[in-house]
């Protein structure tokens, strides 16, 4: 069996097809759209408060944050502290290169090239600033099922996860104001109609992110202390972890019900927003690990700070996107598009990982990690080869 079809087997049924079922919300949001326009319009117009706030995609946004907060295993910080080499490099990669090489591919495709080959149009920035909030929305979910395919630590990969939240907790709001606000008209794209203040995200970014966040932290605190972590890990995260996907996917049919019509006057818009997103995955991804490599990182925790810092955070980009600019805008299409394309470009990266630790880590074979049917963000520990000779 190839390294493709083996780490595609891996994941459960659910998992496996995500980009299926994410195509599938959106062509069913396009059609209700369609079909039922002044009932999706007087719907929203009922659910939405001050303006732009849903409180139908605001529950769903805060549900879909919910499960991986949850799952995040705070104890393990000081573990990703004790090796600073590793914890800097993780840092530097999530919060510098990464926010600045998302920005760079987004002002280069919507700044200048599709302005130059298709015109000037008022949305080519608001796609931009779409891109820039994947950028700076820094991964703390679907990341931990990458690395467990790719046979990464987990102790660092859920420490960094940790790390990565109260991170986002933290600057989320400054680092949007300085890529969103700041550092465009610098290159000539003040004429945008991109305004956004540090307040609103500041608001957001405490709504949909702070109240998950609190929320899980107490849950698993609560949850070990009464139930521990075998209970907590293997009976109440598997029951909860369907949210995710399901708040996602919710999410995506009524954001494309909304937004029907210009999707079908303008489906290239998709390819066009996926491209930047395709090629940073792809960079990060090898930047990161071979600067691991480089620095004399063992392969496990090469993987781990790969895809650390190639994922994003779509959920929380999304639910800002969504809370600042409106439902309807191009911003909120554009953050929309993250994981339509991060599902299927990370999980050819995890074979190019597999390859990678063959060729420079001598090709250990490790037993294969198995993913509980059905749970899209949550692992269990690779079982030990012992266990694999009595099956």
């Amino acid at each position: 069996m190839s390294h493709d079809e083996s780490t595609f087997g891996r994941l459960s049924f659910l998992d496996r097809y995500l980009t299926c079922w994410i195509f599938l919300a959106m062509g069913l949001g396009v059609v209700i759209g369609w079909q039922f326009r002044d009932t999706v319009e007087a719907f929203n117009d009922a659910m939405t408060i001050q303006g732009h706030t849903n409180l139908l995609i605001a529950a769903g946004l805060i549900c879909m944050m919910y499960p991986p907060l949850a799952k995040v295993k705070y104890e393990k910080l000081p573990t990703v502290f004790a090796d600073g080499r590793v914890l800097g490099l993780s840092l530097t990669q999530n919060w510098l290169v990464g926010p600045i090489l998302m920005f760079a591919l987004a002002v280069i495709g919507f700044g200048f090239l599709a302005p130059a080959v298709l015109g000037p149009d008022p949305r080519w920035a608001q796609y931009m600033t779409g891109l820039i909030l994947v950028g700076i929305a820094r991964c703390i979910a679907m990341v931990l099922v990458w690395n467990q395919l790719a046979r990464g630590s987990s102790e660092y990969a859920a420490g960094l996860v940790a790390i990565n939240s109260v991170f986002q907790i933290l600057t989320f709001s400054l680092y949007a104001w300085i890529f969103v606000t700041f550092l465009p008209p610098m290159f000539g794209l003040a004429g945008s109609d991109v305004n956004v203040s540090m307040r609103d995200i500041g608001v957001s970014v405490m709504i949909y992110l702070g109240i998950p966040f609190l929320a899980g932290m107490f849950t698993r605190m609560i949850g070990l202390t009464l139930k521990g972590s075998d209970w907590y890990d293997n009976v109440f995260i598997p029951r909860i972890a369907p949210l995710t996907l399901v708040a996602l996917l919710l999410t995506i049919v009524l954001m494309f019900s909304l937004q029907g019509e210009q999707i079908i006057h303008r489906p290239w818009d998709v390819l066009w927003i996926a491209l930047p997103l395709s090629i940073y995955f792809t960079l990060m991804f090898f930047v990161s690990f071979l600067m691991a490599y480089r620095m004399g990182v063992d392969y496990s925790r090469s993987a781990t700070l790969a895809f650390t810092a190639s994922g994003n955070n779509f959920e929380l980009a999304i639910a800002v996107a969504i809370a600042v600019f409106g439902i309807t805008s191009p911003v909120a299409f554009a953050t929309v598009i993250g994981p339509l394309v991060e599902v299927p470009v990370l999980i050819g990266l995890v074979a190019v990982s597999l390859r990678l630790r063959k060729r420079y880590f001598g090709g250990v074979e490790l037993p294969s990690p198995i993913l509980p049917c059905g749970q899209c963000d949550y692992v269990i520990d690779a079982p030990s080869p012992s266990s694999l000779s009595e099956r």
